[in-house]
């Protein structure tokens, strides 16, 4: 079971990241603005941003194995249809399907998983084989979208979602027990339109804007719609007794660090993947698959590291990984300013190690942090909104970072990356920077504090107290 969960673990990460390497090939195809490509990634992430909590709460209220096979069957549909898109609205429109499905699969196969592995050491090593996994899922989709792309298509690497997608809806059906919450969350249908509407409107802003002006109506609109629609989520989810997201969350320093974090963190490496397969094709020249190839340390650190990073966390605390992830996050972007056609091949490869370490290291102590000091009854919630963060922060990460690359005047990519490539490195930079300020700022007495008076507020809703999760005491954390 614990197999077969990760299958759908290892289409949904490959997915995240094996787009990026076919952008040149399908920008190439469709004669895509630099706008198209970075919708083509968006509108994967922000759907299933928008719906993961929605999801997990689908599952729990009909069924966690038939949720997760329909999930299954709706992202292995959405890939092949995106393999036969006609035109780039048409990949767009499937890549939302794609999302739909995949919002599906990631939280249900966790709780797939906290259902079967009962006793908690057992469940701590199933979750660290799921972060092993997910991350090196994730690291592989750039080297096997270069792969498929330079052997058959771009189109190819949606055809790899297939036979792993169709084995994964019979095995479950053979393997994987339905289950059901005791008690189920309501469903907020309200909170899920403004949270979707916060993040189309922020994102379409972001990603327009060099298009239609930054101090135009339309982006000024926009942006103030998402500000309004957040405001009214905070408001609206205040007063309800089941909140899709809650409020009071928010109070424990550590879980708004961790979810901030997670957001930059996610930036930084959105915005770093979308922006160096450019470079390294539109700029040096190079093919799909060597450019794969070239991001391989991304691959080996982040699955190496991201273990360990769990071990420091758990045995340490999370202040020490946070801290290097930001720093190397920083420092990979840093070594890029001023990156060229002519510039030496070993410096780009020395900014991808310290980039891929400091990844490696961010993954494990985010989630660590955000359930941490919660009530059980709570944990679930508070590690779902810590992974709709990572989401958010990519698409903001593709969306930024683009738009600064679309800002610049020129009549080719190679002229637009020549005028604000350092820019691009720059953002990517900052956020690591945001990285390590906002990890100092949350490790501390006052952010301890925060846990302990957040947890009071909670102590209504436990059923054998107001038991907490502990890192170190707790191996489930």
């Amino acid at each position: 079971m614990l197999a077969i969960c990760c299958m759908s673990l290892v289409i949904v990460g490959m997915d995240n990241t094996i787009v990026n390497i076919a952008l040149p090939a399908i920008r190439h195809d469709f004669k895509a603005t630099l706008s198209d490509l970075q919708w083509t990634v968006d509108a994967y992430l922000l759907v299933l941003a928008s719906l993961l909590m929605l999801s997990g709460s689908t599952a729990d209220r009909l069924g966690r194995r038939r949720t997760f096979q329909v999930g299954l069957a709706v992202f292995t549909l959405g890939s092949l249809l995106c393999s036969l898109a006609p035109d780039l609205r048409w990949l767009v429109a499937f890549r939302v399907l794609q999302a739909v499905g995949g919002s599906m699969l990631n939280p249900v196969a966790m709780s797939i998983i906290s259902n079967v592995f009962t006793d908690a050491r057992e469940r701590a090593m199933a979750i660290g084989v799921w972060g092993g996994v997910f991350g090196l899922s994730m690291g592989l989709g750039p080297i096997v979208g270069g792969v498929l792309t330079e052997s058959f298509s771009w189109r190819a690497i949606f055809w790899i979602n297939l036979p792993i997608g169709l084995a994964a809806i019979v095995l479950t059906a053979r393997f994987v027990p339905e289950s059901r919450a005791e008690r189920s969350r309501r469903l907020d249908l309200v909170g899920q339109a403004l949270v979707a509407l916060v993040l189309a409107a922020t994102t379409y802003a972001l990603i327009e804007a060099p298009r239609a002006g930054w101090v135009s109506a339309q982006t000024l609109g926009l942006l103030a719609v998402g500000v309004v629609a957040a405001v009214g989520l905070v408001r609206y989810e205040a007063h309800r007794s089941e909140p899709l997201i809650d409020p009071r969350f928010f109070r424990s320093l550590p879980f708004s660090a961790a979810s901030a974090i997670a957001v930059c963190g996610m930036a930084a490496f959105g915005g770093f993947l979308f922006v160096n397969t450019l470079y390294l094709q539109d700029v040096r020249g190079y093919s799909p698959l060597i450019a794969g190839v070239c991001t391989l340390p991304l691959a080996v650190f982040t699955t190496v590291l991201a273990p360990l990073s769990g071990r420091i966390t758990g045995t340490h605390g999370p202040r020490v990984p946070m801290l290097v992830g930001g720093t190397g996050m920083a420092l990979g972007g840093a070594l890029l300013w001023g990156a060229g056609a002519g510039t030496a091949l070993t410096r780009v490869l020395a900014a991808y190690v310290l980039f891929a370490i400091g990844f490696g290291m961010l993954n494990a102590p985010i989630t660590n942090t955000a359930v941490s000091g919660m009530p059980r009854s709570q944990a679930g919630v508070a590690a779902a909104v810590a992974s709709t963060s990572r989401q958010v922060g990519a698409a903001l990460g593709v969306a930024v970072v683009g738009s600064v690359l679309n800002s610049a005047t020129g009549g080719s990519l190679v002229e637009q990356f020549r005028a604000a490539g350092d820019a691009c490195w720059l953002v990517v930079a900052g956020l690591g920077v945001l990285v390590v300020l906002t990890a100092r700022a949350s490790t501390g007495m006052r952010a301890r504090a925060s846990v302990a008076r957040v947890a009071h507020l909670f102590d209504g809703d436990e059923d054998d107290g107001s038991q907490v999760l502990v890192p170190g005491r707790d191996p489930a954390v």
